[in-house]
């Protein structure tokens, strides 16, 4: 990717950039070049419907990784009001990894938690790129628990390729306490709303992915390794991560298909980097109606659907005589 623009994205680019130029010879020349654009604009829309449909998993993969797609931070500025960020896990330290607070959604308070990656390298190594300690989880619990105490709704914004997997932070307890945050989630007697708005790896993804609805953004990514990782397990050669991507099934569409997540938001063609505002207004329309749908459930219903939606996944029906 250079500036901003994959591959396979080059060939409109370079052809939205013509119509531009054409727009701006209109106004500063005043000539008219109304038909040479209108034909230049039926054929970039064709290209892009070409580009777009036929869109491989691995280029979703790269695609939620852009530089310009929107952060955790970014989401709840446009999703939330008045959000106030809370800090420390009350036992090691604050982990920038991790953000969560209390926010107002349409007026109601509701705890809203996700993993923030850096904008620039400086931000990055602040927020350890995006990849949370186990002080980072044992904040999310905490945040956690206090929404059921005060009875408000959890919604958790997932963008993380994984839990920071260094040596410090396994002798702080990385396994256990993301094997805690999932079990402490699943118990949780208010409801919870996941949103996996990039990427989606591993146990850093599944540690605050437990939920009575889980959403998932047309270009996201959710699996149980990255595609990176998973063609240098099995075949030793990273440059097979392509390949990896195909075979994982860890596009929106496909987890829908499976069972694994209740419903794909729509993106703009390119991603949400090219229309963040209209992506947001989607994410909280979806939010809200589910909402209104969990507020008929008591809190005992909430739970008992919410561990009975994770034991059927991965459930095998036998054909009859087997």
């Amino acid at each position: 990717m250079a500036n901003g623009v994959f591959d396979w994205e080059v060939p409109l680019v370079e052809l939205e950039k013509r119509i531009e130029e054409l727009r701006r010879f209109t106004r500063d020349e005043g000539i008219d070049f109304a038909e040479e654009i209108a034909t230049l604009e039926r054929k970039a829309e064709k290209l892009r419907q070409e580009i777009y449909a036929s869109i491989t998993p691995w280029q979703r993969v790269q695609m939620v990784r852009h530089s310009r797609r929107p952060t955790t931070l970014d989401y709840i500025g446009m999703l939330f009001d008045d959000f106030v960020e809370l800090h420390g896990d009350r036992t090691i330290r604050d982990d920038p990894a991790m953000v969560g607070g209390i926010a107002l959604l349409d007026g109601r308070p509701v705890t809203v938690i996700g993993p923030q990656k850096g904008r620039d390298t400086k931000e990055n190594i602040r927020r350890n790129f995006g990849l949370p300690h186990p002080e980072g989880y044992r904040k999310a619990i905490r945040l956690m628990e206090q929404a059921e105490k005060f009875g408000r709704p959890i919604i958790t914004l997932i963008d993380v390729v994984g839990a920071y997997p260094g040596i410090e932070a396994e002798e702080r307890g990385q396994g256990v306490v993301i094997a805690e945050s999932i079990r402490r989630m699943s118990f949780l007697k208010v409801p919870i709303i996941c949103v996996i708005t990039g990427e989606g790896g591993s146990g850093g993804a599944l540690a605050i992915g437990v939920g009575n609805r889980v959403l998932m953004l047309e270009n996201a990514w959710y699996s149980v390794i990255s595609p990176e990782m998973c063609a240098q397990i099995l075949w030793r050669d990273v440059k097979r991560a392509p390949e990896a991507a195909q075979s994982l099934r860890l596009t929106a569409k496909d987890l829908l298909e499976l069972g694994v997540i209740d419903e794909v938001i729509p993106e703009p063609m390119g991603g949400a980097h090219r229309d963040p505002q209209a992506v947001a207004a989607s994410m909280k329309e979806a939010i809200l109606r589910h909402l209104a749908q969990l507020d008929q459930e008591s809190p005992d219903e909430l739970v008992e659907k919410r561990i009975a939606r994770y034991r059927r996944l991965g459930a095998v029906a036998l054909a009859s005589g087997e």
